[in-house]
């Protein structure tokens, strides 16, 4: 049984606009707990998310995870 995800379109994140970090699975033991990181929350383009918000930034899949980061999850093309 597959899982839907509602995948929201985000487009790709502008330099200029409020956004989280982006993070491989395997990157999330690198993360400092001294980087000014907002728990609870992510951004992408000065829109915030909530923890375990899916969103796609052009084919990737991303979910915001603990910590404020978005850790890429997969491939957003549908099937």
């Amino acid at each position: 049984m597959e899982i839907k995800i509602d995948r929201l379109q985000v487009g790709a994140p502008d330099p200029e606009l409020k956004n989280s970090p982006i993070l491989d699975e395997d990157d999330r033991e690198y993360l400092s707990l001294d980087d000014e990181l907002e728990a609870g929350v992510c951004y992408f383009n000065n829109s915030s998310y909530g923890l375990g918000d899916y969103v796609c930034s052009g084919s990737e899949l991303l979910r915001c995870e603990e910590y404020g980061v978005w850790v890429r999850e997969g491939d957003c093309r549908q099937e």
